[in-house]
Formats: structure tokens, sequence, C-alpha cells
């Protein structure tokens, strides 16, 4: 009886333990701000959108999703000085359906505002922060960037998610063998 509560065990760890290695290699989407209505002027500081953006974690491959009233507003993709200034007449994308999703498909800073008059102006805006694999290995356990801090070079990524993948699924290997 022993024996079979060890192998029952053993391979509740195991399972445990790959669908936890594949959720850190697999793409997730974002709701911007953790539920739909938070594209909107914040309350207060703390109520910011980058104030989320600290807590998470974004990869390449991950996208965000924004939803909003395309009619009242829009998401503009901007670059990081337009951010600063709220300026809304050069944006690098304008999003403006209602339902917006956007791939990050680099390492590096992300800079959106509002596309409504003033919105800007009164904090209806966000930075993203996307880590490559190396920095997400080296970020692993640690506070995510902060977003208002965040002043370098997007980093191009060295490697790619199936590199990743199959030295996760080379440690799973390993850990089997070990269990059994």
């Amino acid at each position: 009886m022993a024996g079979f509560s060890r192998n029952v065990l053993s391979s509740s760890l195991v399972a445990v333990l790959f669908f936890l290695l594949l959720s850190f290699s697999e793409a997730r989407d974002h709701l911007v701000g953790g539920k739909t209505d938070s594209w909107k002027i914040p309350s207060s500081e703390s109520d910011s959108l980058n104030r989320w953006a600290e807590k998470s974690r974004f990869l390449i491959g991950d996208s965000l999703v924004w939803k909003y009233d395309g009619k009242k507003d829009s998401v503009l993709e901007v670059s990081k000085r337009d951010y600063v200034t709220c300026n809304t007449s050069s944006p690098i994308a304008v999003h403006n359906d209602g339902n917006t999703k956007i791939e990050l498909t680099n390492s590096g800073a992300y800079y959106f505002i509002s596309g409504a008059k003033g919105h800007c102006e009164q904090g209806q805006k966000l930075i993203v922060v996307t880590l490559s694999e190396n920095n997400m290995r080296r970020f692993m356990g640690a506070p995510a960037p902060s977003p208002t801090e965040f002043d370098g070079p997007a980093m191009a990524p060295t490697s790619n998610s199936a590199t990743l993948k199959a030295g996760l699924f080379m440690g799973f290997g390993v850990l089997i063998g070990f269990l059994f």
C-alpha cells in the first residue's frame, strides 16, 4: 500500500510541476488593469494603470487587451516623448474599436495614452515593460521592473521560446528520472 501512495504522490507532483512549467512558457492575454472598465482617468495615483503594470510580468508574445467605449475613447501607442508630453498628434498606432488587443513582440518599454482630449493629462496612460527570456530568468522571484523608472534601450531577445520550452522539458525529464 505504501508503494501505491508513493506512486500517486509522485505522479501528482510531476503533474503539478508540468503545469507550473508550462504556465511560465505560454503567452498570456493581460486585461489592462485587470478588469474591463480600467481604461479611464484614474481616481488617484494609487489607482493608476502603471501601478497595475508594476505588479505584472509581461513577456514577449504576451498580449494586452483593452475593453472600453470606442465611441468615446481610444488607445494610442506612442513614443516615450509623446507619452511624457501627452502628445496625441503623431502616434505609432491608433486603436478605437473598444476591444483592442496588442501583442508584445519585442522586449523593452511600450507607451500608451488615451486619445480622448485631456484624458492623458489627467493620468490615463500606461507604460508596460516587456522582459526578454534572459531577463525573465534574472527577474524570476524579484519584483517586476517599475515602468515609470525604466529608461533603457529595448534589449533584443537572444533566444526564442522553443529554447526555453526545451530547457523546461529537459528539466522536467530529469525530475521524472529522479523520482522513479
